[in-house]
């Protein structure tokens, strides 16, 4: 009986034992991280809107067209910060002059998976005597404030922009190539996208009619099965492309503005 008795005892204190740990480690769902594959390129802060910035890219920075992405806390809470109205300006500065480039703003107030996506076109890499950065602006609970931050922006393999005048009413344009991003022997979903540049702002283009022409300069032959890109919104322009084999293709672009030919002596370059 006594034994019973000790052995009753000694279980009730286990669990009281066990008890108090187990209440103070309740399970915890880990937050993924929305930021898995992409590589941090700045960060700093937006002094006056009480926030901390962070800024992503897919890949490592070159001039062309750039997706971003922006992921934003509390400055003093650090908790990430999902609705607020996000501005992104590029200024290149060329020590007697400045420039910007085209931007594409987060179209929502709401972050996407956390994140807050935007674009910039680097219309050029960064020079001995340029140097560009990224101007910021965020406002959120009803503060505002801005970051500047410095970004060096090497020269691609292959340009990925090009800029040119119209031929028919004096316009400057300029084309940035998107997709294919990872091209593929046989057909490929093509875009990009065109701006008008006026002053210092640079909008999205709908006027023109563009003619995708595909050469392999090495071999002597195009592709069949292409689809021109035509305007889907916001300045951005989506076709196919075919690549009927690896190699360096060259994209013949032509652009029309109604009939008449604005421009018909651009083009991208792929390799793959």
């Amino acid at each position: 009986m006594k034994r019973h008795f000790l052995s009753a005892i000694l279980m009730a204190a286990g669990l009281l034992i066990l008890a108090p740990g187990c209440s103070k480690n309740p399970l915890k769902i880990e937050e993924e991280d929305p930021t898995v594959g992409l590589q941090q390129i700045a960060s700093g802060y937006a002094v006056g809107a009480a926030a901390k910035l962070e800024i992503y890219a897919r890949n490592a920075l070159s001039a062309g067209y750039t997706p971003l992405f922006l992921s934003i806390y509390d400055s003093i809470t650090n908790r990430r910060i999902e609705d607020a109205v996000v501005q992104v300006k590029p200024m290149m500065n060329m020590g007697s002059m400045e420039h910007s480039a085209p931007a594409e703003n987060p179209v929502s107030n709401r972050a996407v998976d956390k994140l807050f996506p935007c674009s910039v076109t680097f219309t050029m890499p960064t020079v001995e005597m340029g140097a560009w950065r990224l101007e910021i602006t965020v406002r959120q609970a009803g503060k505002e404030g801005r970051l500047s931050v410095s970004v060096t922006v090497p020269a691609p393999a292959y340009s990925r922009v090009r800029s040119f005048v119209s031929k028919v009413n004096g316009d400057k344009l300029i084309a940035a190539y998107i997709e294919p991003s990872k091209p593929k022997v046989g057909v490929n979903d093509m875009e990009m996208a065109i701006y008008r540049v006026k002053g210092m702002d640079y909008l999205p283009d709908s006027s023109l009619t563009v003619k995708l022409t595909p050469e392999m300069p090495s071999m002597g032959h195009g592709s069949p099965n292409n689809v021109d890109p035509a305007h889907i919104g916001n300045g951005h322009y989506r076709g196919k492309v075919n690549f009927t084999m690896t190699g360096l293709w060259r994209l013949n672009l032509a652009f029309y503005l109604e009939d008449a030919i604005a421009e018909d002596a651009q083009f991208f370059e792929v390799n793959f």
